[in-house]
């Protein structure tokens, strides 16, 4: 069955690593002490479950609260509405570098099927307007 949930695209096990690049360096060295004669794998394959079910948390929290996009669709969303006169996908996608342009796409085409923008033309030329 297909709840139209799409959150779990956007959970980055490399965000989770990152923001807990400490303890990923930590268990890293801890593996490596003894090497090549001695490779303690344990401390890694605790972290990374950890860094697993860290990001099912996230999801799970995305699924309870409905919030079926990520922080960059979110962008797309504000920013679209906003824009002064008729926009192409280029002109939102250089407001917007760090969203890629299938999720601006992915996003004007919901608008639009929610009645908020309209698609004029197509193609290279075509132009978004708000409605």
């Amino acid at each position: 069955m297909d709840h139209r949930f799409i959150v779990g695209r956007f959970i980055s096990l490399g965000r989770i690593v990152e923001e807990t690049r400490e303890d990923y360096y930590r268990v890293l060295k801890t593996c490596s002490t003894g090497w090549p004669d001695r490779n303690e794998v344990l401390p890694w394959w605790n972290y990374f479950l950890t860094i697993v079910r860290r990001a099912y948390v996230e999801f799970a929290d995305n699924v309870d609260r409905g919030e079926p996009h990520s922080g960059k669709s979110n962008l797309v969303e504000q920013a679209a509405p906003a824009m002064v006169g008729d926009f192409t996908l280029a002109e939102l996608h250089a407001q917007l570098p760090s969203v890629s342009l299938p999720t601006i796409k992915k996003v004007l085409l919901e608008l639009k099927s929610a009645g908020k923008l309209k698609l004029i033309g197509r193609g290279r030329g075509a132009r978004w307007q708000v409605l």
